[in-house]
């Protein structure tokens, strides 16, 4: 272990023998930390549950050595020194609908087993003590070693944003979901009104961000009857496409192995999370304009034209309804629009600095090397068919000019037409878009020829 999981662990070894001498029967590393440890991944967070002291006992004897956060009082966590969580055990009693329908009662008399039992997936529900032995009441290492999600107990039924949890995490380690608790999963399919969109957010951020087989938590949704609650991207399912050129199947199933790619661009590119975030995104929804396009042709044959324009609209709302942050929405919309632009250059071509110009313009705020990684996940998830960058020539012409992380910025700015002697107003504003758009032509390339633009095309009285 390194770094800083190296050092939670360490903090949290020294914390649970406080405890322990302070008469914890047990302290016990628990939840996502024992599973990514079991599977050789790097956890973030580091969970120690502590059986048999209360809340304020814990408190009164770490709080005089270490920083305590007491804002988990009510769900019985007490975060140390900002690096670990020390969390009580704590029964859950259904008490209404949904995520949030539960009675939270932290009990410390709880035992391993019991705590282990309320768990979401069996690959959760165990525990580590600190000489590395492991708790595992519900067989969760079998089912690590199977790639299989499968629920702790029946209980899972209560928490329907468990569904959506089980979706991620699929994504994330490539698992499969057994069959009675696919059953559990559709059981809850009309208590997914009861989530809130934040939370629904989360989990499609999970998804994003962290999974490696980014299709296994869509054939989820899709396999649990969960796909239907996000209705844009259920009509990809019921949506065929011409076989010559998408032999996968529909358009879901080419969303699917595209975002799988994606994710592979992602880490060949070293995109970071943000970057990573709006990939995914964007690649989820460029075809999410095709069931409102799709029709046969004169030649019998599936197209889909100016779906790339007509996804717009359809993925803002999507992002919205599910609170996507305003800078993803705005970043992940005009790549969606953009993503058939290469069609405006015969094929083979490499494009003029003006078209990368502007294809640059209307990409703002995102950049052309997110539209072409896009590009590229679409071209190339289509198996059999083998992968291929169709966008490598724009990206070429874009590091010449220096745009593909930026946009083009104005040369020519309200000072430098005042120092003509033009005024201030609406037609300096005029003037100044007008000049952008000449810019963008390649028309001028510094400042002394945007003047000398200006000059040509709005001659000031007596000039």
């Amino acid at each position: 272990m390194h770094g800083r999981r190296s050092s939670q662990l360490c903090f949290a070894r020294e914390v649970a023998q406080r405890l322990l001498a302070a008469g914890a029967r047990e302290c016990m590393l628990v939840g996502g930390f024992v599973r990514d440890h079991l599977l050789g991944v790097e956890s973030k967070d580091v969970d120690v549950e502590v059986y048999g002291l209360g809340y304020d006992q814990i408190v009164g004897i770490l709080a005089s050595d270490y920083s305590v956060d007491l804002v988990g009082r009510s769900f019985g966590v007490v975060k140390v020194n900002n690096l670990i969580d020390i969390n009580i055990p704590r029964r859950e009693s259904k008490s209404g609908a949904g995520h949030k329908g539960f009675a939270i009662h932290p009990d410390p008399t709880m035992t391993p087993y019991e705590a282990c039992a309320r768990r979401d997936f069996t690959v959760n529900a165990m525990g580590m003590k600190f000489d590395g032995a492991i708790f595992d009441p519900f067989d969760g290492r079998k089912d690590l070693r199977r790639g299989i999600l499968r629920a702790t107990s029946p209980a899972f039924k209560d928490d329907p944003l468990r569904v959506l949890r089980g979706m991620q995490f699929a994504a994330r380690f490539g698992f499969d979901m057994d069959e009675t608790t696919v059953v559990m999963c559709r059981e809850m399919v009309d208590e997914f009104q009861t989530l809130s969109q934040e939370r629904v957010w989360q989990e499609w951020h999970k998804w994003a961000v962290k999974g490696r087989r980014p299709s296994k938590g869509l054939l989820l949704l899709e396999r649990t009857g969960w796909l239907e609650k996000f209705p844009a991207l259920a009509e990809l399912k019921r949506t065929q496409q011409d076989p010559s050129w998408h032999p996968e199947g529909d358009v879901f199933v080419h969303t699917a192995h595209a975002c799988d790619v994606a994710v592979e661009i992602a880490e060949r590119e070293s995109f970071d999370s943000q970057q990573r975030l709006v990939l995914l995104l964007a690649v989820l929804c460029h075809d999410i304009g095709k069931p409102l396009t799709t029709v046969r042709n004169d030649e019998d044959r599936w197209i889909s034209p100016d779906h790339a324009e007509r996804g717009m609209v359809l993925v803002e709302a999507f992002l919205n309804a599910m609170r996507a942050p305003s800078w993803v929405v705005e970043m992940v919309v005009p790549l969606v629009a953009e993503h058939m632009a290469m069609l405006a250059v015969p094929k083979g071509d490499v494009p003029s600095k003006r078209v990368v110009r502007r294809l640059s313009a209307r990409l703002a705020p995102a950049s052309i090397r997110l539209w072409a990684a896009v590009c590229e996940a679409d071209a190339s998830g289509r198996p059999p068919r083998p992968r291929k960058n169709p966008v490598a020539g724009w990206l070429a012409v874009a590091d010449e000019l220096a745009l593909q992380e930026a946009q083009p910025q104005a040369i020519l700015l309200g000072r430098h037409l005042i120092s003509l002697g033009y005024e201030p107003g609406p037609k300096m504003g005029d003037m100044l878009k007008a000049a952008f758009e000449a810019q963008l032509d390649g028309e001028f390339q510094d400042v002394v020829e945007g003047l000398q633009w200006v000059k040509d095309h709005y001659p000031r009285p007596g000039s």
